[in-house]
């Protein structure tokens, strides 16, 4: 019963799974300053140009993961970004007990998004996208 669902069920995955990083990306590129400022305050250099770095990335990355076209890459990009940020920017081991719970929620809810962005990886899009249309069509012939 549900391989008749999987194809919709791949694409509204793949849909909810972007939806962070696109809504991320567009969010980063509408304020420079505060990005880089959170940026920084991570430790990282060259705060600016990383901010419109990361959400070029994250805004292309989710877009082509939501599409499908190199979904398998564009997830484990996204995945490996994911887990690097959440070690930076949440690091709950080294914070009080009042503030380490919240980080640690928002360091497991990453985890668990990287996770979703590895079976992307492994299992690819779907049917429903560009990989899935380049998969079925007929060899091009010479």
């Amino acid at each position: 019963m549900l391989d008749t669902f999987k194809s919709p069920l791949a694409l509204v995955g793949r849909i909810l799974l972007a939806l962070m990083f696109v809504l991320a990306g567009a969010s980063k590129l509408g304020d420079i300053s505060g990005t880089a400022g959170y940026i920084a305050s991570g430790g990282v250099p060259f705060a600016s140009a990383v901010a419109v770095a990361v959400g070029l990335f994250e805004l292309i990355a989710g877009l082509a993961l939501v599409v499908g076209f190199q979904a398998r890459w564009a997830a484990l990009a996204l995945a490996g970004f994911t887990l690097l940020a959440s070690v930076l920017f949440h690091p709950f081991w080294s914070l009080p007990a009042d503030q380490a719970y919240m980080q640690q929620l928002l360091f497991m809810k990453n985890v668990s998004v990287a996770g979703g962005l590895l079976l992307v990886a492994a299992l690819g899009a779907g049917s429903i996208g560009f990989d899935g249309r380049r998969a079925s069509a007929p060899l091009a012939r010479a």
